[in-house]
């Protein structure tokens, strides 16, 4: 008796609608890990180059930066008379370009989430230990156009007596 097999391997067929998302290429992470060392090592400059000039940074609790300009303010003025020292640990990285959207912000584009400890000591000398969670668009030129980070921040309203 023969009976007929059914190929089920995968076949070299390649679709002509890419995925809706794929792995982004590894340098966004090696970029990822730079941008926050820059920021740890307290080099702003260094930091705000990575920035597009129309950049939006975005909180999770909804208030926003608009525009590289506003986004250098805030970052200067909170890393040089605000925090003390600043130190990122357990970083875990996944570059993601994003083909077609779902349901916004998936923007198409390249996107690096990150997830990561901090360390912070602020100059009135608490301290205090959190994760953060954080999402990265990249335009064309490589520049962050938007970048969006999920934090709880009543901990550091509390830490510094606000």
């Amino acid at each position: 008796m023969t009976t007929e097999s059914k190929d089920t391997t995968a076949t070299a067929k390649t679709s002509a609608t890419p995925p809706q998302s794929e792995f982004a290429d590894a340098r966004y992470a090696d970029m990822g890990r730079k941008h926050l060392a820059q920021l740890s090592s307290g080099d702003i400059n260094g930091w705000l180059d990575a920035f597009a000039d129309d950049a939006i940074f975005y909180w999770s609790a909804g208030d926003s930066l608009a525009g590289k300009t506003a986004i250098a303010k805030y970052w200067t003025e909170r890393r040089t008379k605000v925090i003390d020292s600043l130190r990122f640990s357990k970083d875990i990285w996944l570059p993601l370009k994003v083909n077609r959207p779902q349901q916004g912000p998936d923007v198409p584009g390249n996107w690096l989430l990150g997830w990561y400890m901090v360390d912070v000591k602020y100059k009135n000398g608490k301290k205090l230990t959190f994760w953060v969670h954080s999402d990265l668009h990249y335009n064309n030129n490589d520049k962050i156009d938007r970048y969006i980070q999920y934090i709880d921040r009543e901990p550091i309203v509390k830490a510094l007596g606000k």
